[in-house]
């Protein structure tokens, strides 16, 4: 089961489906009290919630959006006075709005970025206060492949992940002598509900230019979240853990 999270407490964006549920669920069974942000169906939220919740520890969440930075800072101070602290703050909240550069809208670009890379920005800032108060913390990043080696038709997606490799190593710096971490996970391709609507040949396509062979899945990805916040991974800052299935060799 890895490390134990025993009274730490993990914000999570885009909690509630996908690859940040398989985190929350993770975090949650080592120990972590979680609060999470989605902008999701609420019964998906609620059903996370849930799930939490029988594990026998604490949850909550918001519908904030992370484009908003005074709602976001709003929601981590109330997850600072309601749990006492915040120790691990992961941002996986990520849209796609995919298209050529010659027919992709400003609106499409803008809110790419807004969502991938700005929303990691502002809850990055707002968790750094308690985090350098309690001198100590863990940040994660979730980026992608695409935003280590590009992806034709998403030159908006692409560039936010860039951004937050970038973020990632900016931040790592700034806030290393106060006993935080901040590390990144690029993720291949993996199995959501995302990939299950690509057509048969595209996931061929994608499956033979994977060396493994096949997708990953949600909890390996929670896998490597789970220990990057651990305090196994206490001498590592500033990495990007691709978790790939050997897609990108860098």
């Amino acid at each position: 089961m890895g490390t134990r999270l025993e009274g730490k407490v993990a914000i999570v964006t885009g909690g509630a489906r996908g690859i940040g549920r398989a985190i929350v669920l993770r975090l949650a069974r080592q120990g972590a009290d979680v609060a999470f942000l989605d902008r999701g169906p609420v019964e998906a939220a609620e059903a996370t919630r849930g799930d939490v919740e029988v594990l026998g520890r604490r949850c909550s969440w918001t519908p904030a959006d992370v484009t908003d930075p005074e709602a976001v800072a709003s929601f981590v101070a109330g997850v600072v006075e309601s749990f006492g602290r915040v120790d691990i703050l992961v941002n996986n909240a990520g849209i796609t709005r995919d298209d050529l550069i010659m027919r992709m809208s400003l609106d499409d670009w803008r809110k790419v970025l807004e969502v991938n890379l700005f929303g990691a920005f502002y809850a990055t800032k707002a968790v750094l206060r308690p985090m350098l108060r309690q001198r100590s913390g863990r940040i994660v990043n979730i980026t992608s492949v695409s935003g280590q080696a590009g992806q034709a038709g998403q030159a908006n997606y692409s560039s936010s992940k860039a951004g937050l490799i970038g973020l990632t190593k900016a931040t790592a710096r700034e806030v290393a002598s106060r006993g935080i971490t901040c590390n990144a996970i690029a993720p291949g391709f993996v199995t959501t509900d995302l990939t299950r609507d690509l057509p048969d040949s595209l996931q061929q396509q994608l499956l033979a230019q994977t060396p493994l062979g096949r997708f990953g899945t949600p909890e390996e990805i929670a896998n490597a979240a789970a220990f990057l916040v651990s305090d196994e991974a206490a001498f590592i800052t500033g990495h990007v853990l691709a978790v790939d299935g050997g897609l990108v060799m860098m």
